[in-house]
């Protein structure tokens, strides 16, 4: 595959303030990448300096191969979409209005703005003002103009703020589509637990430096955080098996426990699970993304590998 984004030493200063330090990172084409970060971890630098909007203090930075803020800019800006976390439009225009004018500043195929505005659910209300939209109505109007050109590049900032949770799927459906097309998605959000299903790496930022990079797989090796085991029987005739090799036991009720068990134990917890009479059923739950997000923000020294 094709490296869309390649960060090779990149710091940003703004005076005597570090907001990106040293970053190494290559996205390829095709990938989805979450930006994950407190306030102030640097996403937001990342995503202006892919934009172009600013320029790094040191090292090199290469999007489609060229970099973003020199005099293959405009070329480039086509061929991505960007959606901010905030967005605003001229609220006397319509839907349909705004995607127009958008097209032309763009320069972009105008006889598709009908397409993108089915495509985000808002074909019915194309011909109503903007200041009558809800908030999620805005948000998905603001997606349908980053889809405009059917950029290969999407940048999108918060996307999901102030859609419901349908709106939530058919947003993440899109993204999923628009990836198995070949286009890369880099995207910030705080809401982990929706944007899991759909990633294929997480780059975890803390003051301006990477503290952990990878697919959920690598994150939870480089974590080695403790899993959770869930067994489902009567516990109230047959107790857990003292010998178990598990951190924590906890009863949920009469009929499951469950085990917190460092990664290497759990082969052996669950053969003896298994082998223990009136067991009904068992289930993994690995640490989810929001596990791994807090247990690297913790740290401060960069992990991860590119």
């Amino acid at each position: 595959m094709n490296d869309i984004i390649t960060f090779n030493g990149v710091t940003k200063r703004h005076g005597d303030v570090t907001s990106l330090a040293d970053l190494h990172l290559e996205v390829q084409e095709g990938e989805v990448l979450a930006l994950l970060g407190h306030n102030g971890a640097g996403k937001t630098t990342a995503m202006k300096l892919i934009l172009g909007l600013i320029a790094p203090s040191e090292g090199e930075l290469r999007v489609f191969g060229a970099a973003p803020h020199g005099a293959e800019a405009d070329r480039l800006r086509r061929r991505l979409g960007f959606l901010p976390e905030n967005v605003g439009f001229y609220e006397q225009l319509s839907g349909r209005e705004v995607l127009d004018y958008f097209a032309r500043l763009k320069r972009v195929d105008r006889h598709r703005i009908d397409d993108r505005l089915e495509q985000v659910g808002l074909g019915e209300a194309s011909r109503r003002r903007v200041k009558t939209y809800s908030k999620g109505m805005r948000q998905r109007l603001g997606l349908a103009q980053a889809l405009l050109g059917d950029p290969r590049l999407l940048l999108l900032d918060e996307p999901t703020t102030g859609l419901d949770p349908a709106a939530t799927r058919d947003f993440y459906a899109t993204v999923r589509a628009l990836r198995d097309q070949g286009c890369t998605v880099l995207l910030s959000s705080h809401v982990l637990p929706g944007v899991e299903p759909y990633i294929d790496r997480a780059l975890i930022l803390g003051g301006g430096k990477r503290l952990a990079l990878g697919s959920l797989d690598e994150l939870r090796r480089q974590a080695e955080l403790p899993l959770t085991i869930r067994a489902k029987g009567d516990w109230s005739i047959t107790p857990p098996p003292a010998d178990l090799p598990a951190h924590e036991t906890q009863r949920l009720n009469g009929h499951a426990c469950e085990f917190r068990v460092h990664p290497a134990n759990k082969m052996r917890v669950l053969r003896c699970l298994t082998t223990t009479p009136g067991i009904e059923d068992i289930e993994l739950l690995p640490p989810s993304l929001e596990n791994l997000y807090t247990h690297f923000s913790a740290t401060e020294s960069p992990r991860g590998q590119s």
